[in-house]
């Protein structure tokens, strides 16, 4: 397999596991805490509950544009925030995601996974198109 295959297909299921574990933490939000819930589990955190609705719809529109692969490098990094977020609400909790209340370790992993998705894209490909529509380009990109 070409390494330019193999980028991609790391990209895509990259993209594709990371966009489905925020449609699916979204919908966790929605049909067992519930938005209100959410709200005022953000409250407890001393932060506005309207930011639990706020992180909601990100962790859904955001989720479902990266498993279609539009803008997966503006959007992974549009998420990261959240998931700052979240490393530091959870990060009394301890480190592992069974202690109590959820660790901070599994936030944390995510967080880099969104880092490493902005910067991977939609993979050797995305590289290219945004190579040639720049009027500065010249040449094949290295």
């Amino acid at each position: 397999m070409q390494s330019s295959r193999r980028i991609d297909a790391a990209a895509v299921l990259l993209r594709t596991t990371v966009g489905v574990m925020f449609v699916a933490h979204a919908a966790l939000k929605y049909f067992v805490f519930t938005l209100p819930g959410t709200a005022k589990f953000f409250e407890s955190l001393g932060l506005p509950g309207a930011l639990g609705y706020v992180t909601f719809a990100a962790e859904l529109v955001g989720g479902a544009l990266l498993i279609a692969g539009i803008r997966t490098r503006i959007v992974a990094l549009a998420l990261t925030p959240f998931l700052i977020g979240a490393t530091w609400a959870h990060a009394g909790n301890g480190c592992t995601f069974s202690a109590p209340n959820g660790g901070w370790q599994y936030p944390a992993f995510l967080t880099i996974a969104a880092l490493v998705t902005a910067l991977l894209g939609n993979g050797a490909r995305d590289e290219i198109a945004v190579a040639k529509s720049n009027p500065y380009f010249q040449g094949e990109p290295a």
